[in-house]
């Protein structure tokens, strides 16, 4: 994208100011759905009674949540290296979240298909982190 911006005579400024010009976060589908994700389980937890709030649902909620905070860190900085970076740890939170939601799904039956349901939310969000850091890397192969 460079190359074609600085073919068509911009110059370096307009080059910096227009990749700085980002889209907002909140129209990224990514992190969109790691924002619903947090707030879904945050909302289960709560109904959780003391025991399993302590043993699983705090880890399960900071696992969560740390999903799209990284995302978010990660849209923030300016080399896609450090983007990529903070996408892979996303990644690892996101996994994470799925031990823990196995883990509740083992010893709280009763909210079994609560955690099935979100199970199946993080399975669409690993997939298109998944093909979210393919773009990273192509972009920074270019």
């Amino acid at each position: 994208m460079k190359s074609v911006l600085i073919s068509k005579g911009w110059t370096r400024k307009q080059l910096i100011n227009s990749e700085m010009a980002r889209d907002d976060i909140n129209n990224l589908e990514i992190y969109q759905l790691a924002m619903s994700c947090g707030e879904i389980t945050y909302s289960l937890i709560l109904t959780w009674n003391q025991f399993n709030k302590n043993t699983i649902g705090y880890q399960l909620v900071r696992a969560c949540d740390s999903i799209a905070a990284n995302i978010s860190e990660g849209y923030g900085r300016n080399h896609f290296k450090e983007q990529r970076q903070l996408c892979y740890i996303a990644r690892g939170s996101l996994y994470e979240t799925k031990t823990w939601i196995s883990k509740a799904i083992e010893r709280i039956p009763e909210y079994q298909s609560e955690m099935s349901e979100l199970m199946l939310q993080l399975e669409q969000l690993a997939r298109k982190l998944n093909a979210y850091i393919g773009y990273i890397n192509k972009n920074i192969k270019s």
